[in-house]
């Protein structure tokens, strides 16, 4: 993909935005700004931050498993060698992960888990509206605020009542690049065309990356599927530049597609995670002063099996790995606790352990870093959600 520029004219005529109009309104207290990053496909987080000194990760991850070449952030956890721009964000104290993150869904579905991660709700299909669309409106009680989406299509987390924008760099929807989601969900529990599939994609993902062509069928598995590190880094700072706008949005959401890494793993999540790194470094650096009262959540819908399969990927699988950025984050080290690759502190034999529930991340970010108050998290924004208690003092 050609990295994009964003000048004076694309920046005004590629809104869809009413606060362009609307310089003079209040803004979130403090000019506070939260951006949330949706990496959909199920982000394996055993390689965004491998837990290189835990005593089972070798075994368990087999050719997967990273030595020297991980980023260092304590004696347990590294980062993924593509993510340079993050793990500098995290020796300057302003980024952080939690290692056993998962939404309420255990379905291990894409279209069921990225309902339940976008909704905020906690089953899946019980609402039509998406949990940041509805913290505009929980925020707007006390003065409007606005939020943007990037990419071809609003996603759910910002759909709803709420008016929010949205802004594309141009992009078209890749219908096909849907395909192979599809047809990983419908038979990933047949012992015939389960196997055969993923040896497919992998025959695809080869051939991709020696130079041969393939059919559009499975270009949800190729590199193109999403932006490179030069049009990541554009997008990162385009929305820096909206968010930085006089009357500009307080909220916004991104996706980074792609993590659906069945087969050939470390050479996807290397294209697909220096996308992620690029993008981050964008927005840092596009926001300059004020990224010190910006926090960004980058989440996924699941994560992927502990163990490698036998076409050098990963499948469906819980826990995950959740990246909290931002010059606004309190230095500190992992966000919620680390339940071990143990055997036996496996989610079902196969999973990472759902050790935090993401809700109390999210809630957490929304009443520190925006004030949203506990009625609104428990009741509005994540609605039947009392049980689940904000996980505060990240910001």
């Amino acid at each position: 993909m050609t990295a994009f520029s964003l000048n004076r004219r694309a920046f005004a005529a590629g809104l869809a935005l009413p606060f362009l109009a609307r310089v003079a309104e209040a803004a979130t207290p403090a000019n506070r700004k939260f951006v949330v990053v949706i990496c959909r496909g199920g982000m394996d987080g055993l390689s965004v931050a491998p837990p290189v000194g835990d005593p089972d990760y070798r075994a368990l991850r087999g050719a997967l498993a990273m030595g020297d070449e991980a980023l260092k952030l304590d004696g347990t956890f590294a980062l993924h060698p593509q993510l340079t721009a993050i793990h500098a964000l995290a020796r300057a104290g302003q980024a952080r992960i939690a290692p056993a993150v998962a939404s309420p869904d255990r379905a291990r579905s894409h279209f069921e888990a990225q309902d339940v991660l976008e909704t905020g709700a906690g089953g899946v299909y019980t609402t039509s509206s998406g949990w940041l669309n509805r913290t505009v409106g929980a925020l707007s009680a006390a003065g409007k605020v606005e939020a943007i989406s990037v990419g071809a299509t609003a996603p759910l987390i910002l759909r709803g009542p709420a008016q929010a924008g949205s802004w594309s760099p141009g992009r078209a929807v890749d219908t096909a690049a849907r395909l192979p989601t599809l047809l990983q969900d419908l038979y990933r529990d047949d012992p015939l065309l389960g196997p055969a599939l993923a040896r497919g994609l992998a025959t695809e993902t080869l051939a991709q990356e020696t130079g041969a062509s393939g059919g559009p069928q499975m270009a949800g598995m190729r590199a193109a599927a999403a932006p490179g590190r030069e049009a990541s880094r554009s997008m990162g700072e385009a929305l820096a530049g909206f968010l930085k706008a006089p009357g500009g949005p307080q909220l916004a959401a991104v996706s980074v597609d792609g993590f659906d890494s069945h087969a050939n793993q470390a050479g996807l999540l290397n294209n697909r995670l220096a996308a992620l790194d690029a993008l981050v470094d964008g927005l840092h650096t596009g926001l300059g002063p004020m990224w010190k009262d910006t926090v960004v959540l980058a989440v996924t819908e699941f994560g992927r099996t502990a163990r490698v399969n036998g076409t050098g990927g990963t499948d469906h699988g819980t826990g995950s790995t959740a990246l909290v950025l931002g010059g606004a984050l309190k230095p500190g080290g992992i966000v919620g606790d680390w339940p071990t690759l143990r055997q036996q502190a496996l989610f079902e034999n196969r999973d990472v352990y759902p050790a935090l529930d993401l809700r109390s991340l999210e809630k957490g970010l929304l009443a520190d870093h925006l004030g949203l108050d506990r009625r609104a998290l428990d009741t509005t924004v994540f609605p039947d959600s009392a049980a689940v208690r904000p996980l505060l003092g990240l910001v």
